[in-house]
């Protein structure tokens, strides 16, 4: 748990975030009040990791989906840090308590993966193959024939025990992001078969 408090204004949650735990002993966390805290959003400050893990950005929020939770925002408006934005996310209309275990649920999963890179810091991981390098883990690779990782298919798919119960499984793995840039590639039907699937569908 990083202490996160939700005070309710009005008919709308609205969180306010005690990151003390989570700055002191897993992440730096930029852009704090005079009290320690922040407002409904804060950034954590991934760009030591690069030097004692070689862990990027990219990594953690990657790793993050393998824990059924999509990606913050990467790199802006620092590089080299995750924004993250939970009352942004949730949903309004839940009640708060529901709203409070789904965030603790993602605290934990982000102090999991401190825990992660913490065994590529003390040598326990290899630094360029490891579950973060790796991640996500989509159900495509882990039920492979093949699994060469250095950790086993059911620590990349179930990180952590509320993953047994519910897990949103990511489609697809890591992708070569320059690469794909470089390269891109349209997925979309030649204007002459759409127009004549149309006249198909309307006859």
């Amino acid at each position: 748990m990083c202490g996160i408090k939700i005070v309710s204004v009005g008919t709308e949650a609205k969180g306010k975030i005690d990151i003390e735990e989570l700055r002191k002993n897993y992440y730096p966390v930029l852009f704090r009040g005079v009290n320690g805290t922040v407002a409904h959003e804060f950034i954590i400050d991934l760009r030591g990791f690069k030097n004692t893990a070689g862990i990027e950005p990219e990594d953690v929020a990657k790793r993050l989906m393998d824990y059924g939770f999509h990606a913050p925002t990467m790199s802006w408006p620092v590089p080299g840090t995750l924004m993250i934005e939970p009352t942004e996310s949730e949903s309004k209309v839940l009640p708060y308590w529901k709203i409070i275990a789904e965030l603790d649920r993602f605290c934990d999963a982000l102090i999991s993966i401190r825990h992660e890179i913490a065994e590529i810091e003390k040598g326990n991981a290899d630094i360029n193959n490891n579950v973060l390098k790796s991640a996500p883990h989509p159900p495509s690779l882990l039920m492979a024939d093949a699994w060469t990782k250095p950790y086993s298919r059911e620590y990349a798919a179930f990180p952590a025990p509320w993953l047994r119960a519910s897990k949103f499984w990511p489609t697809t793995g890591r992708v070569d992001n320059v690469y794909g840039d470089r390269n891109l590639i349209c997925t979309l039907l030649p204007a002459s078969q759409a127009v004549e699937e149309q006249a198909a569908a309307t006859a």
